[in-house]
Protein backbone atom coordinates (compact mmCIF):
# COMPACT_ATOMS: atom_id res chain seq x y z
CA UNK A 1 0.00 0.00 0.00
CA UNK A 2 1.25 3.68 -0.75
CA UNK A 3 1.85 5.99 1.98
CA UNK A 4 -0.87 8.45 2.77
CA UNK A 5 -0.77 11.79 4.67
CA UNK A 6 -2.79 13.95 5.74
CA UNK A 7 -2.63 17.49 6.70
CA UNK A 8 -4.87 17.79 9.06
CA UNK A 9 -6.01 20.53 12.19
CA UNK A 10 -7.97 19.54 15.13
CA UNK A 11 -11.66 21.57 14.99
CA UNK A 12 -11.81 20.35 11.63
CA UNK A 13 -14.82 18.67 10.45
CA UNK A 14 -13.77 17.71 7.10
CA UNK A 15 -10.24 15.86 8.41
CA UNK A 16 -12.42 13.87 10.88
CA UNK A 17 -14.78 13.21 8.15
CA UNK A 18 -11.50 11.58 5.95
CA UNK A 19 -9.11 10.02 8.56
CA UNK A 20 -12.71 8.03 9.67
CA UNK A 21 -13.01 6.80 6.14
CA UNK A 22 -9.30 5.95 5.90
CA UNK A 23 -9.68 4.12 9.58
CA UNK A 24 -12.55 2.06 8.13
CA UNK A 25 -10.67 1.17 5.47
CA UNK A 26 -7.81 0.06 7.33
CA UNK A 27 -5.44 2.33 5.61
CA UNK A 28 -2.36 3.34 7.55
CA UNK A 29 -1.55 7.07 7.31
CA UNK A 30 0.35 9.68 8.34
CA UNK A 31 -1.51 13.04 9.88
CA UNK A 32 0.47 16.37 10.15
CA UNK A 33 -1.27 18.86 12.32
CA UNK A 34 -0.76 22.47 10.71
CA UNK A 35 -2.42 24.13 13.41
CA UNK A 36 0.70 23.30 15.78
CA UNK A 37 3.79 23.48 12.74
CA UNK A 38 3.68 26.97 10.88
CA UNK A 39 6.39 25.71 8.95
CA UNK A 40 4.12 22.47 8.29
CA UNK A 41 1.53 24.16 6.88
CA UNK A 42 3.70 26.49 4.51
CA UNK A 43 4.92 22.73 3.33
CA UNK A 44 1.31 21.80 2.82
CA UNK A 45 0.70 24.95 0.68
CA UNK A 46 3.83 24.14 -1.41
CA UNK A 47 3.10 20.98 -2.26
CA UNK A 48 -1.35 21.11 -2.54
CA UNK A 49 -0.10 24.07 -5.25
CA UNK A 50 -1.65 26.57 -2.99
CA UNK A 51 -4.23 24.98 -1.41
CA UNK A 52 -4.88 26.26 2.08
CA UNK A 53 -7.47 24.67 3.92
CA UNK A 54 -7.31 21.38 5.12
CA UNK A 55 -7.75 18.20 4.93
CA UNK A 56 -5.03 18.04 2.29
CA UNK A 57 -4.91 14.62 0.82
CA UNK A 58 -1.66 12.83 -0.27
CA UNK A 59 -1.38 9.24 -1.52
CA UNK A 60 1.94 8.33 -2.11
CA UNK A 61 3.08 11.19 -4.70
CA UNK A 62 -0.43 11.69 -5.66
CA UNK A 63 -2.35 14.98 -3.93
CA UNK A 64 -5.59 13.93 -3.25
CA UNK A 65 -7.28 16.99 -2.29
CA UNK A 66 -9.62 17.11 0.29
CA UNK A 67 -12.09 15.35 2.11
CA UNK A 68 -14.54 15.91 -0.65
CA UNK A 69 -12.40 14.40 -3.40
CA UNK A 70 -11.22 11.39 -0.97
CA UNK A 71 -15.10 10.19 -0.62
CA UNK A 72 -15.35 10.77 -4.78
CA UNK A 73 -12.56 8.86 -5.73
CA UNK A 74 -13.88 5.88 -2.75
CA UNK A 75 -17.69 6.53 -4.59
CA UNK A 76 -15.90 5.87 -8.04
CA UNK A 77 -14.44 2.39 -7.14
CA UNK A 78 -11.30 4.58 -7.67
CA UNK A 79 -9.23 4.59 -4.04
CA UNK A 80 -8.59 0.90 -3.69
CA UNK A 81 -6.89 0.98 -6.78
CA UNK A 82 -4.85 4.47 -5.78
CA UNK A 83 -4.08 2.94 -2.88
CA UNK A 84 -3.02 -0.47 -3.96
CA UNK A 85 1.42 -0.44 -4.04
Amino acid sequence: MKPVEIYTSPLCGFCHAAKRLLDQKGVDYTEIDVLRDAERKQEMIQRANGGYTVPQIFVGQTHVGGCDELYALERDGKLDPLLAA
